[in-house]
């Protein structure tokens, strides 16, 4: 009999998510070895990306969980705490926010928070329970000039060109925060319908935990992201520029968010150097501790993994790296069929086994190295786990503005963030040896010249894929992770990384579907690198431009 062609695509579908689940969901930890293996590196981060830990989120006991395995590493390992008070941790201050938004009614129809719409603000707006709407046309059109008054304590509804559509969620809030809308209730934004699940969770949380409020932000709205059907009965039909500044009705609901004091912590180790004259300088070794927790609704994981990895064979075929709508509506119908060959299995659980549970098993794997190794580097070495690069590099933030070490005597920060996949599925060009290089040169061509040389004495040297260090590069992958919270104060820096894939920011981000043989080389690279810096006659000359300020904003 021949199968349908729609069944035949979910088969396959299914069969990759089969193929890609050769490891075992759960996996008991065995003791590890000095050297620097798949095995140790498996075994640890079974136990780092375990449901048990609900996904890291900074500011939370499991966050502390995970800290407390990693200061126990180091402890078992004999490093020297290098945090507070003699201890491995590094307290850092943050906020816990809690929103209280009711629902909506707009005529016969009533639209609710968590299904209908999420609110999101990086500061404490003024809360208000009720206001008038007024539309405030198409943002990207040149044609429509809101003024502060026609805003002023109401809530402002905006809708978007074809143009602004196609860009991203922060180009659209931040456009829309541009405008004249500082004495607003409320933005609404209908950005809910075509945000990626993870994204909606995200703007579906009660709970959150930032960095503490400060500066002129604190002025701003929040924005309410609404589905389109909410959008549209608020400005009372389609949104279109024709009708903006036009009082449409009344918002119903409250809008509040309260604010209290919490903290989490950086982990900070150090192994001590040989040379009396140089082990008072350090070699850094980065990655970042925590990932985004607990989605607000489960998921089927297998068949949410079969369309994003769907999606993405989509995007690396296509000429402008995306997928047209109608492609991503077959997906949606086709994974839909996977049911019938594989029971669903709910999951809410971010556990970020890439995303940065490989990096944090990646240093702790040098570390033990390093730890272990009869001849002590001329250099120490610094092992920094920085918590909240989620939530805006809080924690590498914190340490360089606070470290608990001279900060000019750090001669060089190496960051690993994401260094689990990198496989040809995973991202376009990849394969046992893609990695990614970032910020290398940026600073010192020494220290990216030491990196192409050290690579080149490898069993397997990695092809380094610079394509991401590009200046301007609208990943804006520089700024992105921890590395950059150093650059800023002219820290020589290299940022290791095999990219990113379909279960980035997902709850399929597994330990199962981790390369472990590919992510220990990229570990032995790591650390025969900071053998090198920290053996070298010299520390890393800088000779390109250091910022001009360490306050001023990091730059692709």
């Amino acid at each position: 009999m021949r199968i349908p062609g729609y069944l035949l695509t979910a088969l396959l579908a299914a069969a990759s998510v089969a193929e890609a689940q050769q490891l075992p969901v759960k996996r008991p930890p065995k003791p590890t070895r000095p050297a620097i293996t798949a095995e140790d590196l498996m075994s640890r981060l079974y136990v780092y990306s375990d449901d048990s830990l609900a996904g890291r989120a900074s500011g939370l006991p499991s966050h502390d969980k995970a800290t407390a395995i990693i200061a126990g590493w180091a402890k078992a390992m004999g490093l020297k705490p290098m945090g507070d008070s003699g201890t491995f941790f590094q307290a850092v201050p943050l906020a816990r926010r809690v929103w209280d938004a009711t629902p909506v009614t707009v005529g016969n129809t009533t639209f609710t928070y968590q299904k209908d719409f999420g609110v999101f603000a990086q500061w404490v707006p003024k809360p208000f329970d009720g206001a008038d709407v007024v539309f405030g046309g198409l943002l990207g059109d040149t044609a429509v000039h809101l003024t502060a008054d026609q805003t002023k304590g109401k809530v402002v509804v905006f809708g978007f060109t074809p143009e602004l559509a196609a860009k991203g969620l922060q180009v659209q809030i931040t456009t829309a925060l541009t405008r004249p809308v500082s004495g607003a209730a409320a933005v609404v934004l209908p950005l809910l319908d075509a945000a990626p699940s993870a994204v909606r969770g995200f703007f579906m949380k009660v709970e959150s935990i930032s960095p503490a409020s400060s500066g002129p932000g604190m002025s701003l709205p929040p924005v309410i992201v609404a589905s389109n059907a909410m959008a549209q009965a608020l400005a009372g039909g389609p949104l279109t520029s024709a009708k903006w500044g036009t009082v449409t009705g009344r918002y119903t609901g409250k809008v509040q968010l309260t604010e209290s004091a919490t903290s989490a912590r950086n982990v900070v180790a150090m192994f001590e150097g040989s040379d009396p004259a140089l082990k008072g300088e350090y070699v850094a070794i980065g990655a970042h501790s925590d990932h985004v927790g607990v989605q607000p609704a489960a998921v089927d994981h297998d068949s949410l993994r079969a369309f994003n990895l769907d999606v993405e064979r989509l995007k690396n075929a296509a000429a402008d790296g995306k997928a047209t709508p109608a492609q991503l509506a077959a997906i949606k119908v086709n994974v839909d069929s996977i049911r019938v060959i594989r029971r669903a299995r709910l999951d809410s659980i971010s556990n970020g086994a890439d995303d940065d549970g490989s990096g944090t098993v990646a240093v702790a794997e040098i570390a033990e190295a390093f730890a272990a190794d009869k001849v002590r580097p001329k250099r120490s070495i610094l092992f920094v786990w920085h918590m909240g690069e989620e939530i805006g590099l809080v924690g590498s933030d914190w340490y360089t503005k606070h470290p608990t070490v001279p900060r000019d005597s750090i001669v060089a920060q190496l960051n690993m963030d994401m260094v689990g996949r990198g496989a040809a599925g995973d991202i376009k060009g990849g394969g046992p040896s893609y990695l990614q290089l970032v910020g290398s040169r940026r600073l010192s061509t020494e220290l990216g010249d030491l990196v192409e040389t050290v690579n080149k004495m490898q069993k397997t040297p990695f092809n380094f894929d610079y394509t991401f260090d590009a200046p301007g590069h609208p990943e804006n992958i520089y700024c992105r992770s921890d590395h950059a919270s150093y650059a800023r104060y002219g820290i020589p820096v290299t940022f290791f990384t095999t990219g990113l894939h379909a279960d980035y920011h997902q709850v399929t981000d597994e330990a199962s579907y981790i390369d472990y043989p590919h992510m220990a080389a990229v570990s032995q690279l790591v650390h025969d690198v900071a053998l090198a810096v920290a053996n070298a006659e010299h520390r890393m000359m800088v000779d390109k431009p250091k910022p001009a300020s360490p306050n001023a904003p990091c730059k692709q």
